[in-house]
C-alpha cells in the first residue's frame, strides 16, 4: 500500500487541519501500554532515509536535552546489523512504510526491540516492527507535506514520553500554521523572481532546526530542482560561507543566525530569515516571524515557511512540483509507482 497522494499545494492548504487529526492520533496512541514500555527504554537508536532522516534530528535534540543519549544514523549504515552500536530500541522512520534501507536495517536487527513510526498501514515496515506508531494514514504529496510534518509531531511526542517530559506543546500549533504560512507567503513574494535566478541554495540552523533545514535542502531539489546545501550555524561560520554568491540563503534561527542572516544581506547575498526574533527587513533580506514555540512546533512552522518557497520558486522556474527527472527503483519496495508523477527532463535554468 503507497498511501493515497495528493499534490503539493493541496497538501499545503490541508495541512492546520492534517495536523489536528496527526496531534489527536499519535497522543491517544501513546496514552497507554505502548507509553508504558517507551518510559522505559534509555538508548534509543533512530534511523531513516531521506526526509525521515531530516526530522529525526528534532528528537535526538529533545532527548538529548533531557539527558537520554541518543543518535540518529542513515538506515543504509545499519543494513549489516547493529555492531557497534549499544541501543535498547531501534526507532525507524518510513513514512511509506516501503524504505527499502529502513526495511533492511530492521531485518538485521536481531535481539533489539524495534519500533516503527510510519505514515501508511499497513506495511511492510510495520510488520517487521515490534512496536509502531502511526499518524493515521494521511493523505499526503510526492514531495511531502503533511507527512513530514506529520513525522516531527510524532517523533517529538515519542521522544516526550521516553525523556519523561510533562506533557507537550503542540495545543494551537496548527492554528500558528496557517498564520506563519500567511506571513510566509508575503515575505516570499518580495523575492522570488530574484530567489529563481539563483544558482544553489543554502540552508542553516543549529539545535532542532537542523531537521528544518535539512528538510528545505531536500525540498529545493526536489521541487523547484535547485542545488542546495544543509549546514549547521557554527560549521558554516568556518569556511563554508565563503562561496556566497548569486545564491540564496535560507537561515533557521534566533541565536548567531540573525546576525549570519545580517552579515549575508549586507554583503548583496539574497537572504531569508525564518526567526522568533524582531528583525528588520532590507534590501537584501526578507524576514518571516515565527511565535515562541516549543522545538518540535518551531521545525513545523519553519518547514511550512519552506513549503511556500519551494512553492514559488517551482512556479518562476517552470518545474512541475509532481514531476521526477531520476527513477531510483531500489528506494522502495515494490518501487516506485509512476502514476504518482510526471516524468520530466531536468531543467536549465539562465
Amino acid at each position: 500500500m503507497s498511501g493515497t497522494r495528493i499534490t503539493f499545494l493541496d497538501g499545503q492548504a490541508g495541512q492546520p487541519q492534517a495536523l489536528e487529526r496527526v496531534i489527536a492520533h499519535v497522543r491517544r496512541q501513546l496514552d497507554g501500554p505502548l507509553g508504558d514500555r517507551l518510559r522505559a527504554v534509555r538508548r534509543p537508536l533512530l534511523a531513516g532515509i531521506g526526509a525521515s532522516y531530516a526530522a529525526l534530528a528534532l528528537p535526538v535534540e529533545v532527548l538529548r536535552g533531557h539527558g537520554v543519549p541518543a543518535q540518529r544514523v542513515l538506515a543504509s549504515e545499519i543494513e549489516e546489523g547493529l555492531g557497534g552500536f549499544d541501543t535498547d530500541l531501534l526507532v525507524g522512520v518510513s513514512q511509506s512504510g516501503r524504505s527499502s534501507e529502513t526495511i533492511a536495517a530492521f531485518r538485521a536487527a536481531r535481539g533489539v526491540p524495534t519500533l516503527a513510526v510510519l505514515n501508511v498501514t499497513p506495511s511492510s515496515l510495520g510488520a517487521l516492527a515490534g512496536l509502531t506508531v502511526d499518524l493515521g494514514n494521511e493523505p499526503d504529496s510526492c514531495a511531502s507535506t503533511v507527512g513530514f510534518t506529520g513525522t516531527v509531531v510524532a517523533l517529538d511526542l515519542i521522544a516526550g514520553v521516553i525523556a519523561g517530559r510533562d506533557g507537550d506543546a503542540w495545543d494551537g500549533v496548527p492554528e500558528q500554521a496557517e498564520a506563519v504560512r500567511a506571513g510566509a507567503a508575503h515575505a516570499v513574494a518580495s523575492l522570488r523572481t530574484r530567489a529563481a535566478r539563483c544558482v544553489a541554495a543554502d540552508c542553516v540552523a543549529s539545535g532542532a532546526s537542523r531537521a528544518s533545514a535539512e528538510e528545505a535542502a531536500l525540498l529545493l531539489r526536489e521541487v523547484p530542482r535547485m542545488p542546495a546545501a544543509a549546514s549547521v550555524t557554527r560549521n558554516y561560520l568556518h569556511g563554508e560561507m565563503e562561496s556566497a554568491g548569486n545564491t540564496l540563503h535560507l537561515v533557521l534561527g534566533c541565536g548567531r543566525e540573525v546576525a549570519l542572516a545580517r552579515s549575508l544581506s549586507a554583503a548583496g547575498h539574497l537572504t531569508l530569515l525564518v526567526t522568533t526574533a524582531r528583525v528588520k527587513a532590507s534590501e537584501h533580506l526578507a524576514v518571516v516571524r515565527l511565535p515562541d514555540s516549543s522545538p518540535g512546533a518551531r521545525v513545523v512552522l519553519e518547514t511550512v515557511v519552506t513549503q511556500e518557497l519551494v512553492a514559488a520558486l517551482s512556479e518562476e522556474r517552470n518545474v512541475p512540483i509532481e514531476s521526477i527527472v531520476f527513477i531510483n527503483d531500489d528506494t522502495k519496495e515494490g518501487g516506485i509507482v509512476l502514476a504518482d508523477f510526471v516524468r520530466a527532463a531536468p531543467v536549465a535554468v539562465s
